[in-house]
C-alpha cells in the first residue's frame, strides 16, 4: 500500500516483522557485534557494506525507529540523536567548518540559541539572527558569502511563533543552502515542513513524540531534495573525497537521498558518539504509534484553554498559534490546518508575586521545567529558568515577571480549565 495515511505510518512505518520475528521492534541491547571474517568487518569500515559494527554509531533498533520517523516527514534518510541539541548541532556542524555563517531565526528555544551564538561561535562558526516576521529583504541582507545553512523552528519554543517556512527556503535556496527546520512542537502529524520547502528536519523526541516523559532523544531527517553538488564549493565534505575514508565522495557513492545522514553518521557519530541508546529508541516508538492520536487531543486541549485565558480579567496577554487573534494565526493555518500543539503562554496581572501564587495553587498542572508531556505542566521563566534577572531585565528580554508557559497534556479539558480557574 502507497501513500499511506499518517496515523498508519505513526503505527506500521519502519519494522515489518518477516515470518515467526518478533511483532515488537527487538531492543538490540549490544555494544558490538560479531562477524566470520575481517574481511567481512573490513567492508563495514570501508562503507563498502551496510551492518552493525560498534552501537555508538549505529544501532538496528535506532535505525527502525529513524525509519519511521523519516516516513512521517516524507524524507529519504534519518538519525537518532541521544538529544534534540545534538541533533541540531549534528545537523548544522555536518555542512558547517570553521569559517562557515548560518542564518537563524530568532525566535528558537533558548538553548539552541546559546548553541548557536556562543558554543558554535568558539568553534569558528559565525550566526546572524533575524526575526521570524523579517521582511523578504532584511532577510536577504543576512546573508553572506560564506553561509552555509538557514535554521528556524516551525513552532518556537517559548515564544510560539511559527516560521514562515516558504519564506525562509526561497531566501536559503536562492543562496545555494538548505533550509533546517526543527518541527518539534507540531510533530509530522500537524506539519511536514519538507513539504513547504525544507531541506533537513530535526527533532527532539523527547517532547510529543516520546510524550511520557521517560526518554531523552533526537533525530534528524534528509528530504533528499537538496542537490549538494549544485553547489559542491559550499559543502565540500560531502562533495570532496574523505581521507578518513579512503577517499569516498559522499555524494558519488551515496547519491543525493542518503549522503547527508551517512556523512552524520559516519563521520560526527563516529568521532562525537551522541547515540541514542536502544532502550530509549524503544520507548520512542511506543510514543510515536500512538501519536497521531495524542497530537489532536493535545491541540485542542491548548485551543481550550487559551480561548479561556483571554476571556480571564487576570490575564492581560495569551500566546498561541491556533487562537483566532494570535499574530501567527494566519500562518498556523497554512502549514498546520489540522491543529498546532499544546503549549499555550499568558502573562498574569500582577508580576512576578501573582505568577508565583497563581502556579502555587494549581492542584493538577505541575510545575516542571518540561513540556508536550502527556501530563499538564507549567513554568513561570522569572521564578525559575530566568530567577536571576529582574523585572526589568525581564521585560527587555521580552519574559514579562507574570509570564506562565504551560503545556497542556492528555486530562479532560473541562478539569484542565476548572484548575486554572480557581488558581486565577
Amino acid at each position: 500500500m502507497e501513500n499511506q495515511k499518517i496515523g498508519t505510518k505513526c503505527v506500521q512505518a519502519g519494522y515489518r516483522p518477516g515470518n515467526g520475528e518478533p511483532r515488537e521492534i527487538p531492543i538490540i541491547q549490544s555494544t558490538t557485534f560479531k562477524y566470520d571474517t575481517s574481511e567481512d568487518m573490513g567492508k563495514l569500515f570501508d562503507l563498502e557494506a551496510s551492518g552493525y559494527f560498534y552501537t555508538r554509531l549505529q544501532n538496528p533498533t535506532n535505525d527502525y525507529v529513524a525509519a519511521k520517523i523519516t516516513a512521517l516527514e516524507g524524507g529519504t534518510a534519518g538519525m537518532l540523536t541521544s538529544s534534540g541539541q545534538a541533533a541540531n548541532f549534528f545537523a548544522l556542524f555536518n555542512i558547517c567548518e570553521t569559517g562557515s555563517h548560518i542564518v537563524s531565526s530568532s525566535s528558537i528555544y533558548g538553548g539552541t540559541f546559546n548553541l548557536l551564538s556562543v558554543t558554535m561561535k568558539k568553534m569558528g562558526i559565525d550566526v546572524t539572527f533575524v526575526s521570524p516576521d523579517c521582511t523578504e529583504a532584511e532577510l536577504e541582507n543576512a546573508f553572506q558569502e560564506n553561509t552555509r545553512a538557514v535554521f528556524g523552528e516551525s513552532i518556537a519554543n517559548p515564544a510560539l511563533t511559527v516560521l514562515d517556512i516558504e519564506k525562509f527556503a526561497k531566501a536559503a535556496h536562492a543562496h545555494g543552502v538548505p533550509l533546517i527546520v526543527d518541527n518539534t512542537f507540531p510533530t509530522p502529524v500537524h506539519c511536514r515542513p519538507i513539504e513547504w520547502g525544507a531541506d533537513i528536519v530535526t527533532h527532539s523526541t523527547t517532547k510529543y513524540m516520546d510524550g511520557h516523559g521517560v526518554a531523552v532523544g533526537g533525530a534528524l531527517v534528509d528530504s533528499g531534495k537538496f542537490d549538494w553538488s549544485a553547489h559542491a564549493e559550499k559543502f565540500p565534505g560531502l562533495t570532496t573525497p574523505d581521507d578518513s575514508y579512503h577517499g569516498i565522495v559522499y555524494t558519488e557513492k551515496f547519491g543525493q537521498g542518503a549522503a547527508f545522514i551517512t556523512k552524520c553518521t559516519s563521520q560526527l557519530m563516529r568521532d562525537l558518539g551522541c547515540i541514542q541508546s536502544p532502550q530509549n529508541a524503544f520507548y520512542l516508538n511506543l510514543g510515536l504509534e500512538s501519536l497521531h492520536v495524542r497530537m489532536k487531543r493535545h491541540a485542542e486541549n491548548g485551543l481550550a484553554v487559551a480561548e479561556f485565558l483571554q476571556e480571564q480579567p487576570q490575564v492581560k496577554h495569551v500566546s498561541f498559534p491556533g487562537l483566532q487573534g494570535d499574530p501567527y494565526y494566519a500562518l498556523a493555518q497554512k502549514y498546520m490546518p489540522n491543529g498546532t500543539c499544546g503549549v499555550v503562554s499568558f502573562e498574569v496581572e500582577g508580576g512576578r508575586n501573582a505568577a508565583e501564587a497563581f502556579m502555587g495553587r494549581l492542584k493538577l498542572a505541575a510545575i516542571e521545567t518540561h513540556v508536550a508531556d502527556a501530563r499538564t505542566c507549567c513554568l513561570n521563566p522569572a521564578t525559575s529558568t530566568h530567577r536571576q534577572m529582574t523585572d526589568e531585565q525581564l521585560a527587555a528580554a521580552g519574559i514579562p515577571a507574570g509570564l506562565i508557559r504551560i503545556s497542556c497534556g492528555l486530562e479532560d479539558k473541562e478539569d484542565l480549565i476548572a484548575d486554572l480557574a480557581q488558581a486565577l
